[in-house]
């Protein structure tokens, strides 16, 4: 009774936390992308490559995106959901590109190059999602959602992107689909059951990508204390340690198909 009465908690602030988001995003003016945000403070040129550091600390995401999809593909060593492996997949393909994308963006950071960043992040974020629907609350709905996370995330890139070129930028549905998960994902951690141990993996996880961000948002000021990296670069490193720490754990656990 208890654990129903959770659920039934989990889905009304589920509902009213997309509902809430939705129309503060939707009152608001369009947000276009501030140039500022392309201004790092470590612009370093090492061994010919511009922005050595910011460059060099996205070699993390694509080696753990190469190990998930070895280990899902190739050992066969992850103990996922089998109906849902596709997400997995797209998780770790997602994490891989952002690796690769993100080192395109930073050889020349513009917003012609930042579409690119940006794309893969929002591919992985949905497919996050998406499994932790599944392993939470419902493998259907969560197989259900799948493909429509991901277009909702690819296309508000797509939108950002247009609206940047058309000179009347609107970065609101991106920031949606980028801090709404942040959102949805303790609600569900705390008010679901998963059918999988080692729940407090995505707490961690969820830590570390927070902490992640606040390197990102202090970038300058860790610089400027530590003289040698960045909050920037800091902010790759602790990010891929959040989906290494996810497939420790997806090794590590049992889960009920």
């Amino acid at each position: 009774m208890a654990r129903i009465k959770k659920e039934k908690i989990g889905f009304v602030l589920l509902g009213s936390t997309a509902v809430i988001a939705m129309s503060v995003i939707l009152t608001q003016v369009p947000v276009a992308q501030d140039v500022k945000y392309h201004d790092f403070i470590d612009a370093r040129r090492i061994w010919s490559i511009s922005n050595f550091w910011n460059v060099v600390s996205n070699v993390l995401f694509i080696f753990v995106g190469m190990l998930g999809l070895y280990k899902l593909s190739i050992s066969n060593k992850l103990n996922t959901i089998s109906e849902i492996n596709i997400a997995y997949t797209l998780l770790y393909f997602g994490v891989f590109l952002v690796g690769i994308g993100s080192v395109y963006y930073h050889l020349t950071p513009e917003n012609q190059t930042l579409v690119w960043d940006r794309l893969p992040m929002t591919v992985a974020f949905m497919a996050l999602l998406s499994i932790i629907v599944s392993e939470f609350i419902s493998i259907h709905y969560g197989k259900m959602l799948l493909l429509p996370l991901i277009l909702s995330g690819i296309l508000s890139v797509v939108y950002w992107h247009f609206t940047e070129v058309q000179g009347e930028g609107d970065l609101r549905f991106y920031a949606l689909v980028q801090y709404y998960p942040m959102l949805a994902i303790p609600v569900i951690l705390v008010c679901f059951q998963s059918r999988c141990t080692h729940v407090y993996a995505y707490w961690w996880a969820l830590a570390a990508y927070l902490v992640a961000k606040v390197f990102e948002h202090f970038d300058a000021e860790i610089y400027n204390a530590l003289g040698f990296i960045s909050g920037h670069a800091l902010k790759h490193i602790t990010a891929a340690v959040a989906m290494y720490i996810l497939l420790i754990f997806y090794e590590k656990r049992n889960c009920n198909n």
